[in-house]
């Protein structure tokens, strides 16, 4: 009796769990509903200023001052706050390092996510961690904080060392994807598409800083809520395998505890039976 009892305590538990995980998968695709749309208007947004861009530095190229070196500047990673999302940190650094491999000088990193950081932590190219979003709601406050810090190592950056680029989980290509933001306009802009260069308000100089710091802004937005709901939909798929391991494994807890019920009554049916025999010879002394 005591080990149905404990398979039935264990099967609660299980029970308990499954109805967490349930609820944490329930707010994953609530959290991607919501991000879709984000996502959306953002990418809109981030290719206007990118068509923009294109436009202005076909007419401008040199506007933007000498190129920067190649290698060096700065990597933004983007992880996870929270956990149970697989492997998805672990799928973001071992890519970053094969696509920051080829770099002739390796760049210094921020890192965003405290789960992400906490692998980061032994690491000496890594000058800042900041924490991450959990929710939508929260993605204004971590870009104002990261436009923030980047702004001040990039001013402490050496002239010509002042490159940006972020690796992330893109949601659209379902990819780790390393993205280069500044310089913005590199690579080299596409030829001519207009017969007459925009006609501008403000030095070529001043346009290209006011669009830089728009784009950047636009762009670290999408890649926050992009990392987001790439780490939503795999945190879905983990709560979809675990279910589906305490399902297995609660059957198999069921069918135990079920052979084992079906031992007891064997055995109080054979006690019965002995009882009602020996009953029986005592009658019969």
């Amino acid at each position: 009796m005591s080990r149905r009892r404990e398979l039935a305590r264990r099967m609660e538990a299980l029970a308990d769990i499954a109805g967490i995980m349930s609820a944490m998968k329930g707010l994953a695709l609530m959290e991607t509903r919501i991000l879709q749309e984000f996502l959306g208007s953002q990418r809109r947004m981030v290719a206007g200023i990118e068509a923009a861009a294109g436009d202005f530095l076909a007419w401008h190229a040199g506007a933007g001052g000498a190129p920067a070196a190649p290698g060096g500047g700065l990597c933004v990673l983007v992880g996870s706050e929270q956990g149970f999302c697989g492997d998805f940190n672990e799928a973001l650094l071992s890519a970053s390092e094969r696509l920051l491999g080829s770099r002739s000088a390796p760049p210094r990193r921020v890192v965003v996510g405290q789960r992400l950081a906490g692998r980061c932590a032994e690491r000496e190219d890594v000058d800042l961690t900041l924490p991450g979003a959990i929710v939508a709601d929260e993605v204004p406050a971590v870009l104002l904080r990261l436009t923030r810090e980047l702004a001040t190592l990039l001013a402490r950056a050496a002239p010509g060392a002042s490159s940006l680029s972020v690796a992330y989980h893109c949601d659209a290509t379902r990819e780790v994807r390393l993205r280069r933001l500044l310089p913005l306009g590199e690579p080299p802009a596409p030829p001519h598409r207009h017969s007459h260069a925009a006609q501008l308000t403000l030095a070529p100089a001043h346009f290209l800083s006011g669009l830089t710091r728009h784009y950047l802004h636009a762009v670290l937005n999408e890649v926050l809520f992009s990392s987001l709901m790439a780490e939503n939909r795999q945190r879905q798929a983990h709560m979809d395998r675990a279910l589906q391991r305490l399902e297995e494994e609660t059957g198999k807890l069921r069918l135990d505890c079920n052979r084992r019920r079906q031992e007891e009554i064997t055995e109080e049916i054979e006690v019965i039976l002995l009882s009602a025999e020996m009953m029986g010879l005592a009658g019969q002394q």
